[in-house]
């Protein structure tokens, strides 16, 4: 079920603020939708919490069914959900294929792993202590998870959390962003279109985050570091568990011995693909002096040359589309403003209207700058010299964010050397953005950009939906052992007890035995 319906004078809830959709491309209303109210969230999370325990009960390889029918209905429905995500959201239109491609691809791979990561793990006893024992860890789904997405990747932040859930035994209940609901709100029908269990809902409006985290046993929530402390704590008022994806001002640093014309490429995709509204794009350039003006060069060729046409209909050419929000081009001229006050100069770009900010270089920057300490979340590139690599790492863990970072050397064994110094949570050498599509790796963020663990990848990605139970069972007859330990106490048994304590513990002769 979902609650992006028509809104109609007769309808039960028309009185709540409706969800107007528009293009940011042109302006243009693509859909109204009724809001959902508390109580209608209320109710969604009910209805789900019913439907998983026979969910669960399916076992893994059962969901599993559901999960591979429907990739394949995602897969049938591409290019209507694609479009969707153009129109709602602004982006090129050859980049809208990447978000459900990338969803997609961390369901097969869960699918594949799933029962890897979530069947029973058997650790050997570590001590003599326990030898008798058989040791056992089970994984069971928290029963509702609420996942809080937003609307920058409005498919792939949502699907990569909802999917790997899903798998794992937990209905999902998820809240997309009221500026982009429509391709997430596609997608999420076509769960209910398969007869597929009724375990998978959205619900669309303003005002209900809240809510969703009062009825689910684990939030997942990306977004930013303001209202992601918001959420921790009414969770932390619970007692539930959450994971959280928050902000970034991720840094590039490029050294001495890199391929400029590559770096200058690479960073230029990381840091305006999406026109910059990405948690890990690319919005601090670290360059050495010694190569900074031929590199400062090659990235100002590389942006001026890419094409940006406000309001034109896409064919698949255009490099940079529209952002969501025009608040968040104001953020982009007001740091950009910042930074020319305090002597930095616009080498290319610079300026914005409406729902366009021009892909923008800037040099003459410092730490004195917002556009060098705040997140952008906009297409703005500024760039740095520094002395030396030391002086890179320094300015580049400057910073209450710790999401990701890209060193760019012709020596990769020195660019993992430097990765290892980086107070983030991923650092690709010679590329950017990487990591998010490696899903055998944990994608966490450090500081202010992350908590309760990893968002995805790995073992951590499923499992952070369940929680374990520790079971032990005997592996030989254990009445001499009980006689041991257990009541009645006496001065022999005591004695026995304490010599067993020390010959377990001490490490050399003089301990193990008293001497």
């Amino acid at each position: 079920m979902t609650t992006t319906l028509p809104v109609a004078a007769d309808q039960p809830g028309a009185g709540v603020p409706s969800v107007t959709v528009i293009s940011p491309i042109d302006g243009r209303v693509l859909d109204v939708l009724r809001g959902a109210t508390p109580d209608e969230v209320r109710s969604a999370a009910d209805r789900l919490r019913r439907g998983q325990s026979a969910w669960e009960s399916l076992g893994l390889e059962g969901r599993l069914v559901w999960l591979g029918r429907y990739r394949n209905w995602l897969l049938d429905n591409v290019d209507r959900i694609n479009g969707l995500l153009h129109a709602e959201t602004g982006k090129a239109k050859a980049e809208a294929p990447i978000e459900l491609g990338l969803s997609i691809d961390a369901l097969n791979y869960y699918s594949a792993h799933a029962a890897e990561f979530l069947g029973a793990d058997r650790p050997w006893p570590h001590s003599p202590l326990t030898a008798t024992k058989r040791l056992e860890t089970n994984y069971r789904p928290y029963p509702l998870v609420g996942v809080i997405s937003p609307w920058n990747y409005p498919l792939a932040l949502a699907l990569f959390d909802a999917l790997p859930a899903l798998i794992a035994g937990a209905a999902v209940l998820l809240k997309p962003s009221s500026e982009t609901p429509l391709a997430i709100s596609a997608a999420v029908a076509g769960w209910e279109a398969i007869g597929a269990p009724t375990v998978f809902a959205t619900v669309v409006g303003a005002g209900i985050g809240a809510t969703v985290v009062d009825s689910v046993d684990y939030v997942q929530f990306t977004g930013s570091t303001a209202t992601g402390r918001t959420v921790a704590q009414q969770a932390a008022a619970r007692l539930i568990p959450y994971g959280l994806e928050l902000g970034g001002k991720d840094a590039a640093i490029v050294l001495a011995d890199a391929d400029l014309a590559q770096a200058a490429r690479g960073i230029a995709f990381g840091g305006l693909s999406n026109s910059g509204q990405m948690c890990t794009a690319v919005e601090r350039v670290y360059v050495e002096s010694s190569v900074y003006e031929p590199f400062v060069a090659k990235l100002v060729e590389v942006v001026a040359a890419l094409r940006q046409r406000p309001g034109a209909a896409d064919d698949g050419s255009i490099d940079l589309g529209a952002m969501v929000t025009e608040s968040q081009v104001a953020v982009c001229e007001e740091q950009v403003r910042d930074a020319v006050a305090k002597g930095a100069s616009v080498r290319a770009g610079g300026e914005g209207s409406g729902h366009y900010f021009a892909p923008t270089v800037l040099t003459g920057v410092d730490h004195t700058m917002k556009v060098m300490t705040e997140e952008t979340f906009g297409p703005i590139l500024p760039v740095m010299p520094v002395r030396d690599a030391e002086e890179a790492v320094r300015l580049a863990n400057d910073s209450q964010y710790g999401l990701s970072a890209s060193v760019w050397t012709g020596n990769s064994q020195r660019g993992k050397e430097i990765a290892r110094r980086l107070e983030v949570g991923s650092v690709d050498v010679n590329d950017v953005n990487a990591h998010l599509a490696c899903f055998p790796l944990p994608m966490s963020g450090w500081k202010e950009s992350g908590a309760g663990g990893g968002r995805l990848g790995g073992a951590a990605g499923i499992r952070k939906y369940c929680r374990t139970t520790a079971v032990t069972s005997p592996r030989l007859e254990v009445s001499a052992i009980a006689a041991l330990l257990w009541f009645p106490y006496s001065p022999t048994k005591t004695q026995l007890v304490e010599r067993a304590m020390r010959l377990l513990g001490g490490r050399d002769i003089k301990r193990r035995f008293g001497m």
